[in-house]
């Protein structure tokens, strides 16, 4: 009866791993083992359904506009997609958190400063501002993992300084306050451990925005270019042919789906463990 009451407290968490592993294995696999090139195309076999047989060679996913396979192109494109939205992820957290650590330590001028600034942030639109930002620096995977990351810094910001109040005025931080310890060293030893946790259940929330911005950003043709494949850019370059060949859009939009929901149930149930913890 335990076990039966676990997995079903449990069952989002399940369902999510299942999700992420199989996009994870679509992302890692398909690049390494499938043989089919994502990027060479043949023009004689333009939007083939999925399961065909051309040359034989199998497209499970079918073949789109240029004869490409689309199960070659989907594998590279989920793998891309996946290191932008981790390393700008990675960006956020660490520059959100230094920030707000500082701005919630040290209080006076640092706090008011970061903390306009957190305000402006989230003032703008991201997608607006990504846009604009993207448009002026030119499209391209280096530019768009630091417009991304940049830009997300400031709910990390928030978080970290709220937690940084509640931990600066314990015991043990005045205790190494007076055994001469420096500031910094309190922050980087006492405080950031303390508020690991918060901050790693905030990213996976986080993630399903990043996820649909980059595809957004991919979308409209200002993120990586083709021929290299995105998610994004998929879509967008299927979204012409959609009554003919609806394939070419139908696919990476359920791995978009699969992402966003994956981690959107990964976080919520981040977050019921810790309510849990501390009740």
């Amino acid at each position: 009866m335990t076990r039966f009451w676990n997995v079903r407290d449990n069952a989002d968490a399940i369902f999510a791993t299942f999700l992420l592993i199989a996009v994870l294995a679509l992302c890692v696999l398909v690049p390494l083992l499938w043989p089919i090139d994502p990027v060479r195309g043949t023009l004689t076999a333009t939007f083939k359904p999925p399961l065909s047989v051309i040359g034989g060679e199998l497209h499970p996913l079918g073949t789109d506009q240029l004869g490409r396979d689309l199960l070659a192109r989907l594998g590279l494109g989920t793998a891309i997609s996946l290191s932008i939205v981790l390393a700008a992820s990675v960006i956020s957290v660490v520059l959100g958190t230094t920030l707000g650590m500082i701005a919630g330590y040290y209080r006076g001028w640092f706090d008011i400063i970061i903390m306009r600034a957190v305000d402006v942030q989230l003032a703008i639109p991201f997608i607006l501002l990504i846009l604009l930002i993207v448009a002026v620096i030119g499209p391209s995977m280096g530019n768009l993992v630091i417009v991304l990351g940049v830009t997300g810094w400031a709910v990390f910001a928030r978080v970290a300084r709220a937690k940084t109040l509640e931990i600066r005025e314990l015991e043990y931080i005045d205790a190494s306050r007076s055994i001469g310890l420096s500031n910094m060293v309190i922050i980087f030893r006492h405080v950031l451990p303390n508020i690991t946790g918060p901050i790693t259940v905030l990213m996976t929330l986080d993630l399903p925005r990043l996820i649909i911005l980059e595809a957004s950003v991919g979308f409209l043709g200002l993120g990586v270019q083709p021929p290299t494949p995105t998610l994004g850019n998929l879509i967008g370059e299927g979204r012409s042919f959609i009554l003919l060949a609806n394939w070419l859009v139908l696919y990476p939009g359920l791995v978009i789906g699969a992402l966003v929901i994956g981690c959107n149930l990964i976080g919520d149930w981040l977050v019921r463990r810790a309510d849990s913890r501390n009740a």
